[in-house]
């Protein structure tokens, strides 16, 4: 059976299976039975065609996928075949973090898009996890297969994709509860007074710039709660290296947080972490942050770890994520120079 068609979304027609069960069969969990009689296919798409009621024992609908077969069992299994997504599938190279049937972390490097929007419809993340995947959840829409969370264009590191609609399903209101830890490194512009401590802070839509946000202090404006904690792990003359970890996950939040206490993330352009705070720094500070600029051409803000249970076999999830050259090499000349 070639599961590719998995890869698609709307139905155009249904590849069914019947099974009889031998009767000298093992008792056994269906969804294992299944598995083992259908080549290709896996538990957890058992579980998803379980829920659509596409399996079916004795002219009864399965309504569990731990349901126990019986000898002369007849199972009917329909499979939908599906049109082509809207995503065209491109072979561009990516870091792999992680793999199994249910999800796919990728390290993902900075300038690449997570989906397709206006004016780019192709070199997204999504248009290389069309390419790789054989399957895709579709919850998230048409043009965001996979996609259960993102990250700005020229933020790098983890980023979870989902492949089936069971295991997307879960891993939402994992991050609507706030059941999965984000760990951050970036370099903000000078030293925090506070080495550890909570920004919170409503964020809503810039009033002068409806593609930026802004911290939120007027009631009337309807801004949404933020949290952010962050340690801060070495300082240098006019930086520092901070650990972050956001416990909401508001757009931009976190160069919204570090800008509004005047410490924006080195190389942020929206949000005053680039030319602004040049002409704060001293002659000599500012010609090694020329150097420094020089060697970074985004926000130096990387995902670097996550922490989570995996939504289907319960495993304790711990994810790391390098750090990328760019910022390293900014590391490299500050201690220099």
């Amino acid at each position: 059976m070639n599961l590719k068609n998995l890869l698609y979304q709307e139905t155009v027609e249904t590849q069914t299976f019947k099974i009889i069960v031998p009767k000298k069969a093992k008792i056994m969990r269906i969804d294992t039975f299944i598995k083992s009689q259908i080549s290709g296919i896996s538990r957890t798409k058992v579980q998803e065609l379980i829920e659509r009621n596409l399996i079916i024992r004795n002219d009864e609908n399965i309504k569990k996928a731990s349901t126990k077969i019986k000898k002369d069992d007849i199972i009917t299994v329909k499979i939908p075949r599906l049109k082509r997504l809207r995503v065209e599938p491109e072979n561009i190279p990516l870091e792999f973090i992680y793999e199994d049937d249910d999800l796919i972390v990728i390290n993902k490097p900075p300038g690449l898009v997570v989906h397709p929007g206006i004016g780019n419809r192709t070199g997204t993340l999504v248009n290389a996890l069309a390419h790789h995947c054989i399957t895709l959840s579709n919850v998230g829409g048409e043009y965001r297969p996979g996609i259960v969370h993102r990250l700005d264009k020229n933020t790098s590191g983890i980023i979870i994709a989902v492949k089936n609609n069971i295991a997307h399903n879960l891993m939402a209101k994992k991050f609507e509860k706030r059941e999965i830890k984000k760990y951050y490194l970036a370099l903000v512009w000078g030293k925090l007074k506070e080495k550890s401590g909570k920004i919170i802070n409503k964020i809503g839509r810039s009033k002068s710039n409806r593609q930026k946000f802004s911290v939120v202090f007027n009631r009337a404006n309807k801004g949404k709660y933020a949290e952010t904690h962050y340690e801060v792990l070495e300082e240098y003359d006019f930086m520092s290296l901070v650990k972050i970890r956001i416990i909401t996950g508001r757009t931009h939040q976190i160069r919204v947080h570090f800008s509004d206490i005047n410490h924006p993330v080195l190389g942020d352009t929206d949000y005053g972490g680039r030319i602004k705070r040049l002409k704060t720094l001293n002659e000599r500070h500012r010609k090694i942050a020329n150097k420094v600029m020089d060697n970074i051409k985004r926000q130096a803000l990387h995902s670097y770890q996550m922490e989570f249970i995996h939504p289907t076999t319960d495993k304790v999830m711990k994810l790391i994520a390098p750090i990328p050259d760019d910022i390293k090499n900014v590391i490299s000349i500050i201690k220099k120079e």
